[in-house]
Parts: C-alpha cells; structure tokens; sequence
C-alpha cells in the first residue's frame, strides 16, 4: 500500500484511506476481483492532488522568501552606492574613462 500515508501532509484524504483500509479487509475475493479499485483510484487521485498543494505553496513561499532576500541585497547596494546604483555607474564611467586613455597613450 502507500507508505506515506501515516503522515500528517495527507489528512484531507483521511476518509478515502479508511475507505480503502475497510475494502482491503473484507474477503479475498472482493479483493481479488477488483471491487476496491475506485476507492484505491480516488485515494490516488486525492493523494496526487495534495502533493501539488503542498509543492504549490512550496514554490510561493520560496518566492516570497527570494523576495525578501531580493529587497536586502536592493537596500544594500542603495546604502552603498546611492538610489538606482548612481556612484556605481559614475565610478565604472571613470574607469572606462581612464582604461580608453591608458589605451590611446600606449599607441
């Protein structure tokens, strides 16, 4: 059977696991016959579902989480170079500067 299920994550599919539970006790034959098959499709189904809900809001909170990263490493470069990087582009302007002459002066 589904060895995960002892886990909390599943417990919206709590009634179709009993239900499987019961169907997989009674008599061999019933089993044998395949009269537990929808209620082992619908646990499937239920079981498939909750692992997307679970990976879904996963992946929003690892993105909020990169948000909130993103917005650090923003004020950082903020305090360190001024609003919109302007030291930096100024610093890098007088550096291709200096490079462009440095380069005219060895011709």
């Amino acid at each position: 059977m589904h060895p995960q299920l002892e886990s909390q994550r599943f417990h919206s599919c709590l009634d179709l696991i009993e239900a499987l539970d019961k169907c997989h006790q009674a008599e061999y034959y019933k089993r044998a016959l395949g009269l537990c098959n929808n209620e082992k499709e619908a646990l499937t189904q239920c079981l498939h579902e909750a692992r997307l809900a679970v990976g879904k809001a996963a992946i929003l909170e690892n993105r909020e989480r990169q948000k909130k990263i993103d917005a650090k490493w923003k004020q950082i470069k903020e305090e360190e170079y001024g609003e919109d990087a302007i030291l930096k582009r100024i610093i890098q302007e007088q550096v291709a500067k200096r490079h462009k002459e440095a380069a005219e002066r060895s011709r």
